[in-house]
């Protein structure tokens, strides 16, 4: 009796454990051959980007083809494309991305910083003829500085990070190893992200206020034919070539700073908050391909303009400090403008 009871209670256990392990084996089973149907689509996928043939990489798996062609199924994202499996994209806006694109980056920063420094070293800076008059007249206002700090902090952090962020292997690598270079974008990418917002704001506030210093005048083009006259050796010595408010220079820069700025603040907007505007996977790689042609020649800018209102140009820097410059620098670097306002009587000089 005994016996059979003990049978009868080994016979359930049995059925019991069968029960269960069916279906944990039905389930490891289709996992299995879930992970293997994910790596075949991505294998084919990898191919395709690296330009090898199915003979060459093996028999692609028929879904790759099904999902190229456009086949769609169901999910429960409620994104614009949530009936494609895969969003495909142009395979050459990776590449670029993770090969030009970063060393014109970094050769646009470091390249320029190492142009300028020798071309200061030979050139020297452009002296006042005839020296610091004690006099300053007024060019920008309060809030054209505060408009210009506001976009130019956040522009030399949004340089540095993306730098770091595009091509820190490139740059960092060599001494911070892999691990190095992850940790720092770590730390860069939300400070570029915050940073942008500011950046925006003042880029934005200082294209529509700036706009009017900076239409294209006929005199410009003497300018650029005696390079400002920021030369010191040739017959380029001694030039000063008329200019308005802003200079031929300055009018490039700016001209450049708002095509190229509005390019780096649109596709950053994509990238920035992508649940909003939901790119598909080619606008996103479009993005970051926009963006850092962008951030090349706005970083080159950024340069040169540092170099020219820190270094080459002597009296310059004040003017976005206090809001105020020397007179004779006023007379020398920007005399339309200067004859202009002593003219009209709107000068303002520096009480005390």
């Amino acid at each position: 009796m005994r016996l059979s009871v003990t049978l009868r209670r080994a016979l359930a256990t049995l059925v019991l454990a069968t029960a269960f392990a069916v279906p944990a084996l039905a389930s490891e089973a289709t996992s299995e051959a879930d992970a293997q149907l994910v790596q075949s689509v991505m294998a084919a996928q990898a191919a395709e980007v690296a330009g090898e043939t199915p003979a060459a990489s093996g028999e692609l798996n028929p879904l790759w083809s099904e999902v190229k062609a456009g086949e769609t199924g169901r999910t429960t994202s409620d994104s614009r494309f949530h009936n494609n499996l895969i969003n495909t994209y142009d395979p050459n806006l990776i590449q670029a991305r993770a090969g030009w694109l970063s060393q014109v980056l970094t050769l646009a920063l470091f390249g320029m910083i190492v142009i300028f420094a020798l071309f200061v070293l030979v050139n020297g800076a452009a002296k006042l003829e005839k020296g610091f008059s004690g006099v300053e007249v007024l060019r920008w206002s309060k809030a054209d500085i505060f408009i210009h700090w506001l976009m130019a902090i956040p522009c030399i952090l949004l340089i540095l990070t993306g730098l770091s962020l595009m091509a820190g292997r490139f740059v960092f690598g060599s001494f911070l190893g892999p691990e190095g270079v992850g940790a720092l974008a770590a730390i860069a990418k939300p400070i570029h992200d915050y940073m942008a917002i500011p950046f925006i704001v003042g880029a934005i506030l200082a294209m529509i206020r700036w706009m009017k210093h900076n239409i294209p005048a006929a005199y410009d083009l003497k300018w650029f034919l005696v390079v400002g006259g920021y030369l010191n050796f040739g017959p380029f010595k001694g030039k000063h070539p008329d200019s308005g408010f802003s200079n031929a220079g300055e009018k490039l820069w700016f001209w450049s700073f708002t095509i190229f700025g509005l390019a780096i603040i649109g596709s950053g907007i994509v990238m920035l908050f992508p649940e909003q505007v939901d790119p598909s996977r080619t606008a996103s790689l479009t993005a970051i391909f926009i963006h850092g042609i962008s951030a090349i020649v706005l970083t080159g800018f950024t340069v040169v303009h540092i170099f020219m209102a820190t270094v080459l140009s002597e009296g310059g820097f004040p003017a976005m400090t206090s809001g105020y410059v020397d007179e004779n620098w006023a007379k020398q670097h920007h005399n339309v403008w200067y004859d202009e306002i002593k003219a009209d009587g709107t000068i303002q000089y520096k009480q005390g």
